[in-house]
């Protein structure tokens, strides 16, 4: 089975730009946190930065990050929300700029997911929109099953929610690769990789051949310099995931939360994904099968990054999202 490329037209692309509102946010990409602070959660401390303290009436969302082991600069391109609710960026215990003990005892899925509600209820919010990316995603699922009196609406952005599922599309989008780009990604997996300008160039390679990444702006440039922090720590991918991207040998080999799609509301779970996400959009397909009345978005020209690839788009996509499913 060949890897499915969802490619757009251009006429489709022009009617889905027309009919996504237009994004003119008063609050800058990349914006500066009016608030941040450090929440106790078990096994440490997390660092929680928040915009929009104005909009006190209004639902929150919080964004849930990917890894194990990434930041919430990712999701720092999506500040211009705030100008409708309060936005809520953290760091997982372990990374970016959350307390970092790498104590094996905390990479515990249900921790995670612990560490969510309790970030809640230190900034006493009843109910909050839930968005989660990639490893986040798997987490958004799990918090949405087991918390969902407190859960609005729940986002499934290159929507990873079973290991099995995910080795088996890496596989299928190696496969499919030109054998070039199949020799690199073998030597950028081996223990002496060539380089990450020539691994990056691979894996941009492996998801489409006409895919480009968009170009980064000067202010994201300027967060990702001084944002502070460990960044993205290595040490809990390898010990959750493994040290390769194709194939998973730590804590999540074996997960699998699919079953929870049938424990959580269909009507308000969007799953979302790029163009060329490494998600493959026949698997999402399935994820939406199981939850019949859920939506899909696809984010045109975004690949698994496209929160920073296409960020205005996805907004834009967000802020439809949120505002039909704020409470009347």
């Amino acid at each position: 089975m060949k890897s499915c490329r969802l490619l757009l037209s251009p006429l489709l692309l022009t009617l889905v730009l027309l009919f996504v509102p237009q994004v003119f946010a008063e609050t800058p990409p990349y914006a500066a946190a009016e608030k941040e602070l450090m929440v106790p959660v078990e096994g440490g401390k997390v660092y929680v930065r928040l915009n929009g303290l104005a909009h006190k009436a209004a639902i929150p969302v919080i964004f849930i990050h990917g890894g194990p082991g990434g930041t919430h600069n990712g999701f720092a391109g999506m500040t211009g929300l705030a100008d409708d609710r309060m936005v809520i960026m953290y760091d997982q215990l372990d990374s970016g700029k959350s307390e970092q003990t790498n104590n094996p005892d905390n990479w515990r899925v249900e921790r995670f997911v612990e560490s969510i509600e309790t970030i809640r209820q230190h900034l006493n919010i009843p109910r909050w929109h839930v968005v989660g990316h990639s490893w986040g995603s798997a987490l958004a699922l799990e918090y949405t099953a087991k918390y969902p009196s407190n859960v609005v609406s729940t986002v499934l952005g290159g929507t990873f929610i079973s290991t099995p599922h995910w080795i088996m599309d890496a596989n299928l989008l190696v496969k499919a690769a030109p054998e070039a780009v199949q020799q690199t990604l073998r030597e950028c997996e081996s223990s002496e990789p060539p380089g990450e300008v020539k691994c990056s160039a691979a894996y941009t390679k492996l998801y489409s051949a006409y895919y480009s990444p968009g170009t980064a702006s000067s202010a994201k440039q300027e967060y990702y310099q001084n944002v502070g922090g460990n960044g993205f720590n290595p040490v809990i991918y390898n010990a959750m995931w493994g040290p390769s991207e194709f194939s998973s040998t730590g804590v999540l080999k074996h997960y699998d939360a699919t079953h929870l799609l049938g424990r959580i509301n269909p009507a308000k779970t969007l799953f979302m994904i790029g163009q060329y996400d490494s998600a493959r959009i026949d698997t999402v397909q399935d994820y939406l099968a199981l939850t019949p009345g859920a939506e899909l978005a696809v984010v045109p020209g975004g690949a698994h990054g496209f929160y920073s690839d296409r960020p205005l788009i996805t907004q834009a996509i967000l802020t439809s999202w949120l505002n039909r499913h704020d409470p009347d």
